[in-house]
């Protein structure tokens, strides 16, 4: 498909193009990318925004030295590492948004293939990996100097967590689903039998050894996305069911998503959680989306050098209907391995990944550089998709992506080999970072584009809390909402535990000049917003302020 010839009506259901038709304006129709590092000395393979405007990323440690070495003539000591057991490189480094700065962390044991998630009092609880990683628990605790660093708990977990998937839950608990040959979930803090303290359980889930595909899996990195109702979504090859996990029963199993192609890894789709309106009361519309994927097959077939063109279609399933149905669509561009991650303005942008083939090593071809931005409607069968400008870096297999503050999306990573190499391949190991800015953050919005004052910092659950926002331009009171967005813990193409609740709004004063008042209510309930660290954004006309932070508790 030309998607050239698809872009102006495209692009006409997102932005207005009033203005003039300079080749500048179109690339700011289309969105910019820029680069920030040419090399950050490590392939970001996992990344997390916390709530101090700084990213953890790491790799993994497993594959010889990274280009960063660790501070103070440091070294890393592994007896069990399968290729360098005295390493005095880093695989992890934390980020500064604010600085475009960076300095390396110490990670002893191997995080390849793991999942996160963050505590409500904003730490991050990392899980798993591969070989000495397998049952490690690792900690990190945010702070404003340099001094804080990873601390880890080996053999913590039950379970080997490789390719294993992290959500928080309403209680502050984390629920850690799956991972290879691992068909069962446990909990961190550890979920410990009453009637035997000394007993460590874990639970049985036998729908993922029954969504294995064979030697391809197809279910690992399973999707979830925890309800309304304080139940969990699973998605895993091409079947879904909704499970309590206290009581660990299967409440019902969903129609699979036409068309036999499977979305987890390796088929790596992707999938999120849309916007949860709490305006809408006792009637809010849950929809999962899942978008992407690869044919059943694709991951031998690539091993052969044959690489199937991948899934170019997009699954939309409302689970608070009675009877759901997936309605299905076309995206304008087919993508394995791309990253789905919420927007301020509640659109998904779908970045990274390639056209053709699977997950894995040398596994791919034909990357997709063009992001598509899909705007939600309240009508499940009204699509509207926008494709926006490419990148020059192609972002393989071992990319990720996150959503920024400041409504940038911060992009790094892509390794698709099992060490760095940098020349003789088609797609050299990546050590860079960019960032992709989106339309609405064009200075032709500027006039429109709400800016957050002052906000209550702490917000609790259907309590009412006030803030202060300037908007340059006459406010269009109607066109305005206030969103909270959970930022994700994002690796091979899912973004875990993001999302999305727009807050009820009860008011909106003229207070002088530009300035005005708004009154609002807390999330309803810890189904609704787990407790914990969320971005706060006032969007106007479609055009959203800076992210603040905000705690839910």
């Amino acid at each position: 498909m030309n998607t050239a010839l698809l872009l102006p009506l495209l692009l006409s259901f997102f932005f207005p193009l009033h203005s003039p038709a300079t080749s500048q304006y179109t690339i700011r129709a289309q969105g910019e990318w820029r680069l920030l590092h040419e090399s950050v000395g490590i392939s970001a393979m996992h990344m997390q925004l916390l709530h101090n405007n700084k990213v953890i990323m790491f790799d993994r440690t497993d594959f010889g030295s990274s280009n960063l070495s660790l501070p103070n003539g440091g070294c890393r000591v592994d007896p069990s590492d399968t290729v360098l057991q005295t390493d005095c490189s880093a695989h992890s480094i934390l980020y500064d948004v604010a600085t475009n700065g960076y300095r390396p962390l110490t990670v002893q044991t191997d995080t390849w293939c793991s999942s996160g998630a963050v505590l409500p009092n904003g730490n991050l609880v990392q899980t798993g990996g591969y070989n000495d990683g397998e049952r490690v628990v690792r900690l990190f605790a945010p702070c404003d100097n340099e001094k804080c660093d990873w601390i880890e708990y080996p053999q913590y977990l039950i379970e080997r967590r490789w390719y294993a998937t992290n959500q928080i839950l309403p209680d502050g608990r984390i629920i850690i689903v799956g991972g290879r040959r691992q068909f069962n979930f446990e909990f961190y803090p550890r979920n410990i039998n009453l009637g035997d303290p000394s007993t460590l359980t874990t639970f049985r889930l036998n729908f993922l050894r029954d969504t294995r595909d064979g030697h391809d899996e197809n279910n690992l990195y399973p999707f979830l996305h925890l309800l309304p109702d304080g139940n969990l979504f699973i998605f895993a090859n091409t079947r879904s069911i909704l499970l309590d996990y206290n009581r660990n029963q299967i409440l019902k199993e969903f129609p699979s998503i036409p068309g036999d192609d499977p979305r987890n890894y390796p088929s790596s789709g992707s999938s999120v959680l849309l916007p949860l309106d709490e305006n809408l009361g006792n009637n809010i519309q849950v929809d999962i989306l899942v978008c992407g994927g690869a044919p059943r097959g694709s991951f031998a077939r690539a091993a052969q050098r044959d690489f199937l063109r991948s899934s170019s279609s997009c699954g939309r399933l409302r689970v608070s209907d009675r009877n759901p149905n997936w309605i299905m669509q076309e995206m304008p561009i087919p993508r394995v391995m791309g990253d789905m991650l919420l927007l301020p303005t509640g659109d998904v942008i779908i970045i990274n990944g390639a056209e053709l083939g699977t997950a894995g090593w040398e596994d791919a071809r034909a990357p997709v550089t063009r992001p598509v931005i899909y705007r939600p409607s309240e009508h499940q069968s009204n699509w509207r998709f926008a494709v926006m400008a490419p990148s020059p870096r192609p972002r393989m297999y071992h990319s990720s992506a996150i959503l920024l503050a400041d409504g940038r999306v911060l992009v790094g990573g892509s390794n698709p080999h099992m060490y760095y190499n940098f020349s003789g391949v088609a797609y050299p190991t990546d050590l860079s970072l960019e960032s992709f800015s989106p339309p609405y953050l064009s200075i032709e919005y500027d006039t429109i584009r709400p800016k957050i004052l002052s906000r209550t910092e702490t917000i609790g659950y259907g309590k009412p809390f006030m803030l202060r926002f300037v908007v340059k331009e006459y406010l269009t009171m109607s066109l305005v909402s206030l969103r909270i967005l959970a930022p994700s813990f994002t690796t091979h193409s899912f973004a875990m535990n993001q999302r999305m609740v727009v807050l009820k709004v009860t008011g909106i004063s003229y207070e002088s000049s530009d300035t005005f008042l708004m009154n609002a209510v807390g999330p309803s309930k810890a189904e609704i917003a787990p407790p914990g660290h969320y971005l706060l954004f006032v969007v106007h006309s479609g055009i959203p302020s800076h992210g603040v932070w905000v705690r839910i508790q």
